[in-house]
C-alpha cells in the first residue's frame, strides 16, 4: 500500500476505530495495515461499485436449488444459468454456500470453506467470472460445531475471548428478538459452565464484536472473498451485530459505526465491492443503513414484498401507493435492492405503521388459508406477534376457494412488473423464476416452515417444465426473462432515475420514472384488480395527452383520440412518454 493510499485508508477509518475500541485503535490501525494485501486485494482501475445501472439484476439462489446426479451443484448452476437465464440476469447470489449446522446454512461451521457436496472455490470462481457475486457474511453469529467455538470451551486463545457471556439473573427483557428460543444458552465448557448470547438459535452462538480479535477475523474473511470474485457483500442479520445491556441491542451506534467501518477499508482497497446490509425491520430503520451515503450501499427494500402483496391479493393498491409516494431517494451512489421473495419468508415487521391493524391481520389470515404458514417472535412484554409469513410468492397469489376467476399467473407476473420498474436494483428468488409451490414435503423432512420455499429442483425436471411450453413454469420463466430483458433496455429504469408515484384510483398502481439526462421518461400503470379497469387520458394530472399515439413496451401500444385506456385484469402498461 503506497503512502497516498496509507494516509488516506488511516485518516478514514482512525475515528471509527476510537469509538469502537477506544485506546485499542492505534494498535488496530496497525493490524490493518498488516492485513490490507495479505490477499491480493488491492484497487482495480477498471473495477467500481458505483457502476450500477438498469441493466443490472440479481438471481437469488442456493447452490443446490437445481441438482444433476453425480455433478457438483455449483457446475449444475452455473450450466443453468448459461442455458436457460443467459443474459436477462447478470449477477447471482449464492446463499450460504459453507459448511453448517443448522438453518440451511447460516450456522457457519467455516467461513473459509466451500461445502464439499457443492464443490469448490475453483466453482465460485468461475460463476464470479460470468457474473456479479454475491455471497453472505453472517456476520452475527457461528455454529457451535465451528473450531471457534470448540476452542472456547477449551479455554485457547484468542477464540476463548470472542463469544458475550452473562449472567442469567440479567434483565435482558429490553432485547429485541427475532426468534421464540431463549436469548442465553447454557454451556459447559472444560472448566465450567457458561451462558452465551444466542439471539437466533442454541446452535448459532453470537459473536462478540466488543473484541477487536473478532472484528479482524471478519475483515480477514473478508479480504478472501474478494480475493475469490466476491464483489457484492452481504451483511446477514447485522442489525443485531452489537450488544449492550440496558439496550434493545438492535440498531446500536456502535453497529451503525462497524459497518461504516467496513465501508471505509472497501472504500479504499476494494471499491469494486458493494456492501448490502439484510435489515428485516420496519422501513424507517432499515433506511438508516445508508447512513449519510456512507455506510451500506445497498440496502433491502423489505416493505415492498408484503405491500405488493396485500395489493394484488385484496385489490387495491392504497397502502403501496402511500408508501411508495412518501419513499425518499436513497443518498447518491446508494440504491434499494427490491425482491419480492428470498430463501427466507415474507417478513411483516416493515409493514408497522403503514398498514391498519385489521389490514394485517387479514393478509396473516389469508396466507394461513393459502397453505402457509405464520412465524411469530415474542415480543418484551412476553407477547408474541407474526414476524414473518412463510409461503411461495407464488402460493401467496394463488387464486382463493371462492374466487370463480382464475388469475394466480397475471397477479404473479404484475408483481414483477411493478418491482422491476421501482427505483433500485432487482432481484428475482429462483423460485419466483420457477413458479414453484408450497413445498410441503420439505417442511415435513426439515421440520421448519422456512423449507415451503426451498425445494430443490431436479435438474431434468425443471428443465423439462422450462422447455414445454403448455406448463405454467415455461409461461413465467419466459415472461420473467422478457422483461427483465427488456428493463435492461431502459434509460429510465436506471436505479437513480427519477421516481414519481401518483395518487389515483386504488385499483391502480401508478409511477414515473425518468432519465438523468433525460432522454427517457416511462410511465408504468398497473391494474392491481382482478376485473377491467379504465382510465381515462389526462385524468388525475397524468401525463398522457389524447392527442399522440404512446408506444407501450410489453403490450399493446395506446392510440391518440378520447377513447380511455382499458387495462385487463392485472395488466400492466410501460408507456415510453
Amino acid at each position: 500500500m503506497n503512502n497516498e493510499v496509507s494516509l488516506n485508508f488511516l485518516g478514514k477509518i482512525r475515528d471509527r476505530l476510537r469509538f469502537l475500541y477506544g485506546e485499542e485503535a492505534d494498535q488496530c490501525i496497525k493490524r490493518l495495515q498488516m492485513l490490507i494485501g495479505r490477499y491480493g486485494v488491492l484497487p482495480d482501475p477498471e473495477k467500481n461499485a458505483l457502476d450500477w445501472t438498469e441493466k443490472d439484476s440479481i438471481l437469488i439462489t442456493y447452490g443446490d436449488s437445481v441438482k444433476l446426479k453425480d455433478v457438483y451443484p455449483l457446475k449444475t448452476l452455473r450450466k443453468f444459468l448459461n442455458t436457460y437465464l443467459g443474459d436477462s440476469v447478470n449477477g447471482v447470489h449464492i446463499l450460504p454456500f459453507f459448511p453448517f449446522s443448522s438453518d440451511d446454512g447460516f450456522s457457519v461451521i467455516d467461513y473459509r470453506k466451500v461445502r464439499e457436496d457443492l464443490g469448490g472455490w475453483w466453482h465460485i470462481k468461475d460463476l464470479s467470472d460470468e457474473y456479479r457475486l454475491m455471497a453472505d457474511l453472517v456476520i452475527n453469529h457461528v455454529s457451535q460445531k465451528s473450531d471457534w467455538f470448540s476452542d472456547f470451551k477449551k479455554g485457547v486463545a484468542p477464540a476463548c475471548n470472542y463469544f458475550i457471556e452473562e449472567d442469567p439473573e440479567t434483565d435482558l427483557s429490553q432485547v429485541t428478538r427475532p426468534r421464540m428460543s431463549p436469548l442465553l444458552t447454557p454451556v459447559q465448557t472444560e472448566n465450567d459452565l457458561r451462558h452465551l448470547w444466542t439471539t437466533f438459535s442454541a446452535d448459532q452462538i453470537d459473536v462478540d464484536f466488543s473484541n477487536p480479535d473478532v472484528l479482524f477475523e471478519f475483515l480477514d474473511i473478508i479480504m478472501f472473498y474478494i480475493s475469490n470474485g466476491v464483489t457484492i457483500l452481504r451483511l446477514d442479520a447485522v442489525a443485531y451485530l452489537w450488544k449492550k445491556v440496558g439496550t434493545t441491542c438492535i440498531h446500536l451506534p456502535e453497529t451503525h459505526e462497524a459497518v461504516k467501518l467496513l465501508r471505509d477499508v472497501l472504500d479504499v482497497v476494494a471499491p469494486h465491492v458493494t456492501i448490502i446490509t439484510e435489515t428485516n425491520v420496519p422501513h424507517k430503520e432499515n433506511v438508516e443503513y445508508f447512513g449519510m451515503g456512507d455506510e451500506a450501499h445497498m440496502i433491502y427494500q423489505f416493505s415492498l414484498p408484503p405491500l405488493l402483496l396485500h395489493a394484488l391479493m385484496f385489490g387495491s393498491a392504497e397502502y403501496l401507493t402511500l408508501w411508495a409516494k412518501n419513499l425518499e431517494s436513497p443518498p447518491s451512489n446508494c440504491y434499494y435492492f427490491n425482491f419480492l421473495a428470498s430463501h427466507d419468508g415474507i417478513g411483516v415487521r416493515p409493514l408497522e405503521g403503514i398498514v391498519p391493524d385489521e389490514e394485517f391481520k387479514a393478509l396473516v389470515d389469508s396466507v394461513s388459508e393459502l397453505g402457509g404458514f405464520v412465524s411469530k417472535k415474542k415480543n418484551a412484554d412476553g407477547s408474541e406477534s407474526p414476524y414473518e409469513l412463510n409461503i411461495t410468492y407464488f402460493s401467496a397469489l394463488a387464486d382463493k376457494k371462492d374466487t370463480e376467476t382464475k388469475f394466480q399467473s397475471e397477479r404473479f407476473l404484475s408483481a414483477h412488473a411493478i418491482m422491476f420498474c421501482l427505483q433500485g436494483v432487482p432481484g428475482i428468488y429462483i423460485h419466483s423464476f420457477t413458479a414453484t409451490p408450497n413445498d410441503l414435503e420439505g417442511v415435513k423432512e426439515k421440520g421448519h416452515n422456512r423449507a415451503i420455499n426451498r425445494k430443490q429442483w431436479d435438474y431434468k425436471e425443471l428443465t423439462s417444465l422450462i422447455d414445454d411450453k403448455t406448463t405454467t413454469t415455461s409461461l413465467i420463466f419466459a415472461r420473467l426473462k422478457e422483461l427483465l430483458t427488456i428493463r435492461s433496455e431502459q434509460p429510465a429504469f436506471h436505479p437513480e432515475a427519477l421516481q414519481r408515484v401518483y395518487s389515483v384510483d386504488p385499483a391502480f398502481f401508478i409511477v414515473m420514472r425518468s432519465s438523468g439526462d433525460k432522454s427517457q421518461t416511462i410511465l408504468a400503470i398497473n391494474n392491481v384488480t382482478e376485473k377491467e379497469q379504465t382510465l381515462f387520458k389526462e385524468a388525475y394530472a397524468l401525463p398522457i395527452s389524447k392527442k399522440r399515439d404512446y408506444k407501450n413496451l410489453i403490450g399493446e401500444d395506446i392510440q391518440e383520440g378520447d377513447e380511455p385506456i382499458v387495462l385487463k385484469p392485472y395488466e400492466s402498461l410501460w408507456l415510453e412518454l
